[in-house]
């Protein structure tokens, strides 16, 4: 393994991070905080970094798979303590604290430790966001698109390492063309969505901050009861719960329809994605206006923006979903297993892997009655390889294991049973909000220092979809090519 490849690709991404972090500071002179600890600190960041880059310069890259993997699970841990030094610096929390929220906010998981966020100072809310923004398609992908220092097949590689969840295609002929294409698809989702926020009634702070968090499905608000704060306002909710929708879709079939084709919504993922959400919401909505003697209308509204934050694993709340009724509570633990597609920002268990999961066990329900038939499983007409069956399961599993052991975690440290499962499945799923102790009106600061550094853990494996941080622990890879 060459760790020069490794050591130049963080320090070029880090340069690149440190540069955008600039506007936090941007944000400090606005509001005019006092920005100048956060300047100071991420001038050294960016020396530091720099000094890597100027002592590897002459270094050609060719990058590997095992250094790409290396460089995706080394980079996120690093990314964390970056973003949390400045809160660290600017709020009253311990590192360990400052280490959870910062990961929570890369690979937007939306859990806070923050009791009263409305109290912290601008630059912070923004910097909050903007780790968001930056974790939502991907460190990675960003790195891949503008940095071209990297070849073709290190691009490739390091793509395939952080997305594992992407079918790449070929919709340019270098893949860092279309990393970067993904990104101006990005930025254009969340231009849009804070031109509209702006529309229907947010100031430009607060709208450029929830953008920020709706496009990459993360959840940090700058108000204390998320989008409750401005449930009144239909305009705002309607717009968040569409564009959750959207960044719950695969960017890919956002980039499709930039060349005016619309096959990219047109497969069995997106069908199902819909339908789901459809059905969960209408079923939530009726159990709601059952209980709480609200209009349908406004029962439909609360139900499909709760929907739509689970599913798609933003996190927003408009209402303490928490203490609706046991029936309720089932219909939204659903929505919280499913997840958004696959390619897109959201967490989870992705769609097409349920879908993929249950074709294959049809198959093989059919293969007992009739043993002797030759049956295979179709996605949107094409066959599925043996490998891709295999590695959804091995995902699902994986998956699952790891939830169960954050639960027994959770749970031998004397919480309930619903923190225990609920959290394991937020952190895990990078969902954010739990039920019970860790439900949309409450938060993480309870946890200890070194429950917050366990469940950051797992944060990272959740994002990273399993595969990435288990491989690992194989001997194998860490034995010579």
């Amino acid at each position: 393994m060459n760790y020069k490849n490794v050591l130049k690709i963080l320090s070029l991404i880090n340069i690149t991070v440190s540069l955008i972090f600039l506007l936090d500071a941007l944000v400090g002179f606005v509001y005019k905080e006092r920005y100048e600890k956060f300047l100071l600190y991420d001038v050294l960041f960016f020396l530091v970094n720099f000094l890597v880059w100027l002592w590897l310069r002459k270094h050609e890259i060719n990058l590997k798979i095992k250094e790409s993997i290396l460089v995706v699970n080394l980079l996120w841990i690093l990314l964390g303590i970056a973003g949390a030094i400045p809160l660290f610096l600017y709020t009253n929390v311990s590192f360990a604290s400052s280490f959870f929220e910062a990961i929570s906010g890369f690979t937007t998981t939306g859990a806070t430790v923050y009791t009263n966020i409305e109290a912290l100072p601008h630059l912070i809310l923004f910097h909050r966001s903007l780790m968001h923004w930056l974790g939502g398609l991907g460190v990675i992908v960003l790195g891949v698109g503008l940095l071209p220092i990297i070849n073709p097949t290190g691009s490739l590689s390091l793509f395939k390492a952080e997305s594992t969840g992407i079918t790449l295609e070929k919709m340019t002929p270098k893949i860092k063309d279309t990393a970067l294409n993904l990104w101006i698809v990005y930025v254009i989702l969340t231009l849009v969505d804070i031109i509209l926020l702006k529309f229907f009634g947010m100031n430009w702070f607060d709208a450029i901050n929830h953008a920020f968090s709706t496009v990459s499905t993360g959840g940090f608000s700058t108000k204390n009861d998320s989008l409750g704060y401005f449930s009144n306002n239909d305009g705002i909710i309607w717009t968040t719960i569409v564009f959750m929708l959207l960044s719950g879709i695969n960017f890919l079939a956002h980039l499709k329809l930039y060349y005016k084709d619309l096959s990219g919504y047109k497969t069995e993922e997106v069908k199902w994605y819909l339908i789901i959400f459809i059905v969960l919401s209408l079923a939530l909505s009726f159990v709601h206006t059952d209980i709480s003697g609200d209009s349908f209308y406004d029962a439909l509204k609360h139900s499909s923006f709760t929907i739509a934050s689970v599913m798609t694993t933003t996190g927003f709340a408009t209402i303490d979903y928490g203490s609706w009724s046991h029936l309720a509570i089932a219909i939204i633990f659903i929505g919280l297993l499913i997840g958004g597609n696959a390619g897109s920002t959201a967490g989870g268990i992705k769609i097409i892997r349920h879908i993929i999961i249950f074709k294959t066990l049809s198959c093989e329900l059919k293969r007992i009655i009739h043993p002797n038939m030759i049956i295979s499983v179709f996605i949107d007409g094409v066959k599925q390889k043996e490998r891709i069956l295999s590695s959804t399961f091995g995902f699902f599993i994986l998956f699952m294991i790891t939830v169960a052991i954050v639960t027994v975690y959770i749970y031998a440290r004397g919480y309930d049973a619903m923190t225990a499962i609920s959290g394991a499945f937020a952190v895990v799923g990078n969902v954010g909000p739990g039920f019970s102790m860790v439900g949309p009106a409450d938060n993480f600061s309870f946890f200890s220092d070194f429950d917050k550094i366990f469940l950051s853990v797992a944060m990272i494996i959740g994002r990273l979809e399993c595969y990435t941080v288990f491989v690992l622990f194989s001997s194998s890879f860490w034995k010579k090519f």
